[in-house]
């Protein structure tokens, strides 16, 4: 399936994986983007170095074309900023505010530039600023998300921007991306879908637990802090839930979570980690390779549209 994003980033299907902290490292970039899609790493808080090293590892194992997600909340951000031009990924994802300090940087380097956005006035903001394409992701991601869902936020963001736009959030399969597609998306971003890949280096209990979630098992922590974040339901949620309904103050509620995500990840700590998925966690029943999957969700995805 040919899009404009297919035609931006150079890829064979128009299906980006997200770049989640501690999740998207070299493996499983290099294995998205071998496979046809377009693999992301997720910069996260780790140093340009760290990065420097992820994205040479991604180089040594596929030529495709593949980029880097970074969050510019970051004390490295400025670092990081510098490394893609140095190293040459061909486009960065952003997140976590505003990328229109590094724009004119990454511009004249050729990198292609794809904000975050979970609002139309954010999008039209980025596509003034010089945003190859926006990715528009709704509130039934995992990880940090905004307020609106992705059937209400895409279709508006379609219609305000003339860039393409990325559908993300609340898509595990070929019906998913087809209706991403039918509301004006021009590629669709996953991210649970990928953790419970055969290449995703999380620990194997985060992907059974993936693997094994209900279509109710997704809580949000944080709405009170204004730092809304969606994972799967563990001790840590209810602890954390419990808190916040007593008033806590952002310190104490922060320091629950602290270095939790790592302890889910690495650790395969289920109930004291915080194990960050979209709602669609429900619908992934198996763990595939990252080209099965991308093959099967694309015929599924053109039989739905009438392409095949």
């Amino acid at each position: 399936m040919k899009t404009r994003v297919t035609d931006l980033l150079g890829i064979r299907y128009p299906i980006i994986q997200g770049g989640m902290a501690w999740v998207a490292e070299n493996h499983l970039a290099a294995a998205v983007s071998e496979a046809g899609g377009f693999g992301l790493l997720g910069a996260a808080s780790a140093p340009a170095e760290v990065i420097r090293r992820e994205i040479r590892a991604v180089k040594a194992q596929t030529d495709r074309p593949f980029g880097v997600n970074i969050m510019l909340l970051s004390p490295y951000a400025e670092e990081v900023a510098h490394v893609v031009v140095e190293e040459g990924v061909t486009a960065v994802t952003t997140g976590a505010g505003s990328p229109e300090k590094y724009m004119k940087l990454w511009k004249d380097a050729g990198i292609k530039v794809i904000p975050v956005v979970a609002s139309v006035a954010l999008a039209k903001r980025m596509e003034r600023c010089g945003a190859d394409a926006v990715v528009a992701e709704g509130m039934e991601s995992g990880g940090h998300i905004g307020s609106l869902t992705t059937m209400a936020l895409l279709p508006q963001v379609v219609d305000a921007v003339e860039i393409p736009v990325i559908g993300a959030g609340g898509i595990a399969d070929g019906r998913g991306a087809a209706a991403a597609f039918v509301l004006g998306a021009e590629a669709v971003q996953m991210g649970t879908r990928f953790v419970a890949t055969k290449e995703s280096v999380v620990h194997q209990n985060y992907k059974d637990r993936i693997l094994n979630a209900r279509d109710i098992d997704s809580a949000v922590t944080g709405m009170s802090t204004g730092h809304p974040v969606r994972c799967l339901r563990n001790q840590m949620t209810r602890e954390y839930l419990k808190k916040e309904k007593e008033g806590a103050s952002f310190e104490e509620l922060e320091q629950l979570t602290l270095g939790s995500l790592r302890k889910a990840v690495q650790e395969g700590d289920m109930e004291a980690g915080t194990v960050m998925a979209g709602q669609i966690a429900g619908m992934v029943s198996k763990e595939q390779t990252c080209q099965e999957m991308i093959e099967e969700m694309m015929e599924q995805a053109e039989k739905l549209l009438g392409r095949k």
